[in-house]
């Protein structure tokens, strides 16, 4: 059995990995009823004693021992505690291994320079010293799972770093990157600087990235708000993940309550979403399934190119493990919703674009017939590049989200991507050409002026990558001639 790390940087990276493994953990109380310590959790929790202070010199009983204490395989990286500290409080705190965080108090300052160069330098023994740690726990470690956004200074900065530093000490195992991208609007106006530079190092250094923006999310919760029907009070009743939540749900807000809270932060239910994204995508590596996908599988199936490894994500239904009180959507309307410009975790409609593969990765009682079907009911109405027809990857769990009986991840490699890419570099060189702000990068020692001209001629090769082969949509290559044999 492989194992999996998962990397969290910077106040978003925490805030969606501690809703990943709070979910997590409900997933797999519901199938191991036993508490045993067994495969399924081995992949991203381990289990130490408690009674002694230093759980490496305890043998690991897989299979067949009991649950003793279970320890994600989890780095916790913020420059600022406040996130860190308050996790470390909170229901979860067993969960984490204490040794394994990195805290500073003074924060990156949403600049990318000070996060990258000056405490990526400053903290580099220490964060491979707490990598090491969690790695030398792992019998066959496979990958590792960085989540940070993309518009701050710690998330962009320190996860870049982060994502270099796996590179070099860890060459073989697969780097997966989950990058939440500011909105338009966003209130940090140095966001477009920091999410170009960071996406140089995405580009160079990831093997998979799974872009999501800040605006898309809004849209969904919008949309999940919407379709939860008022109560007899016209109150409407929420989990943390939005929605209409029956009576003895397992499933409930933050502080355990069935009405939302006034406390509830703005983000929880956004960060439900991408941690749904990821407890879908590794559900093969937890659970059995008759058709269970790799994690290196998605890389070798999903990307052609090293560099064009940015995966547009949707997911159906929506509510997945919010237990909410609406009727179950059906299969079929499952699979055209996850195609659908309205699921998507960007703000961007593949449908329109070309396709260079494409993941469907389900979780429940469904047959591969039933995905075969919806295969060739959506075909028509997409388009793939002339060179993979064919390019379907199919996953099936069998263990579904609580809650559910079913639901869909879609990972498509998909030429649509560009347009998000320019509407970035747009407000990067709106920037730029004053050179605002830009001062307050380059006094930071070993950030130069060329990081800034060097970032966007990365930008602007991907997007020109991917417009070129979406302008095969339209004129695809004509066929080679064939040569006749004259006897």
């Amino acid at each position: 059995m492989t194992q999996s790390i998962v990397v969290q940087v910077g106040q978003c990276g925490n805030q969606i990995g501690c809703r990943f493994w709070d979910l997590a953990l409900r997933e797999h109380a519901t199938v191991n009823k036993h508490g045993t310590y067994d495969e399924s959790l081995s992949s991203f929790f381990r289990n130490v004693d408690s009674r002694f202070d230093d759980p490496a010199n305890i043998p690991l009983d897989r299979g067949t021992g009991k649950i003793k204490s279970l320890k994600a395989r989890a780095v916790l990286v913020d420059m600022e505690e406040g996130v860190v500290s308050e996790m470390m409080k909170g229901p979860l705190r067993e969960v984490f291994d204490f040794k394994q965080l990195l805290t500073d108090v003074s924060g990156a300052g949403n600049n990318w320079a000070v996060g990258h160069k000056m405490y990526g330098s400053q903290y580099r023994e220490h964060l491979s010293d707490i990598i090491r740690r969690a790695a030398e726990f792992c019998d066959c470690l496979q990958c590792f799972f960085i989540l940070h956004s993309m518009g701050g200074g710690t998330g962009s900065g320190v996860g870049t770093f982060i994502l270099n530093l796996l590179e070099d000490e860890y060459p073989d195992v697969y780097r997966f990157v989950t990058a939440v991208y500011p909105s338009v609007d966003d209130d940090v106006i140095t966001s477009p600087y920091n999410s170009v530079l960071a996406m140089r190092e995405l580009t160079e250094k990831a093997d998979c990235v799974l872009p999501i923006e800040n605006q898309a999310l809004v849209s969904l919760v919008n949309k999940i708000n919407q379709a939860i029907p008022p109560t007899k009070t016209g109150k409407r009743m929420y989990s943390s993940v939005g929605g209409d939540v029956k009576a003895g749900s397992a499933i409930t807000a933050s502080d355990g309550s069935v009405v939302k809270p006034a406390n509830e932060k703005p983000f929880d239910t956004m960060n439900n979403i991408v941690a749904n994204l990821l407890l879908n995508m590794t559900s093969s590596a937890r659970f059995e399934g008759s058709l269970n996908v790799d994690l290196n599988e998605i890389t070798m199936n999903l990307v052609p190119f090293p560099r064009l490894h940015y995966l547009v994500s949707s997911q159906s239904p929506l509510f997945t493990l919010s237990d909410v009180s609406l009727p179950p959507r059906r299969l079929d309307q499952m699979f055209s919703d996850a195609f659908s410009k309205d699921y998507q975790l960007l703000k961007t409609d593949p449908k329109h674009s070309l396709y260079l593969a494409c993941a469907l990765m389900v979780r429940g009682n469904v047959e591969v017939s039933d995905v075969r079907r919806n295969i060739e009911r959506l075909k028509p109405n997409l388009k793939f590049i002339h060179w993979n027809t064919e390019g379907w990857k199919t996953g099936l769990c069998s263990v579904p989200p609580v809650g559910q009986s079913y639901s869909l991840l879609t990972l498509a490699n998909n030429t649509c991507i560009h347009n998000n890419f320019t509407e970035l570099k747009d407000r990067f060189v709106k920037l730029y050409k004053r050179k605002a702000h830009v001062h307050h990068y380059t006094h930071v020692d070993g950030m130069e002026m060329s990081d800034f001209a060097q970032s966007l001629e990365s930008l602007n090769s991907i997007i020109q990558e991917y417009s070129d082969l979406e302008k095969q949509m339209f004129n695809p290559p004509l066929p080679e001639p064939r040569l006749q044999v004259v006897t």
